[in-house]
């Protein structure tokens, strides 16, 4: 038991030196709206009749419900400044008047579900499949449109803080 113990730890210390982007996804249709801070998200692939992207949730996320039976979700990839938003969505911050979405502007796109203006770039997903491995989901998404800022860097969390990339 103490190896499993000791593999997990060190397990959590490794993946804690993995930087990755922070994201908020989003869902909203008919079992309600709700979203979350994600640090686990990647594509999958470009090519097919649409790009495909995928993120994991976990089970005990109140978004997780949402996601299976909207059959939507857009991930929200946050910009550098935008650590509030993640406070938020991942409860580490109270909500402001008890609702996440307060925190922020919404817009939609082609799934309905909420996008974040003011993120550096939305993936709008419709749910094509949705897989649970241990304490989380693997939620696949058909890439139905996207928004990219301008301009902007993106907010990373490693180490178990956020991170700034820096340009040499």
């Amino acid at each position: 038991m103490s190896d499993t113990r000791d593999l997990k730890a060190s397990f959590l210390e490794g993946m804690s030196r993995a930087a990755a982007s922070v994201s908020v996804v989003t869902t909203d249709g008919p079992a309600g709206r709700g979203g979350v801070t994600v640090s686990a998200m990647t594509s999958i692939s470009a090519d097919g009749d649409t790009p495909t992207m995928l993120t994991c949730l976990n089970a005990s996320s109140s978004a997780l419900p949402l996601v299976l039976e909207n059959k939507c979700f857009c991930i929200n990839v946050l910009a550098i400044g935008q650590t509030d938003i993640s406070d938020v969505f991942s409860s580490r911050r109270p909500p402001p008047g008890g609702d996440k979405f307060n925190a922020v502007t919404v817009h939609t796109m082609a799934t309905g579900a909420p996008t974040l203006p003011e993120a550096l770039v939305n993936f709008d997903c419709r749910l094509i499949s949705a897989e649970q491995h241990g304490t989380h989901h693997i939620c696949i998404g058909a890439v139905e449109a996207v928004r990219v800022a301008p301009e902007g860097e993106p907010l990373l969390y490693g180490m178990r803080k956020y991170l700034r990339a820096e340009d040499h």
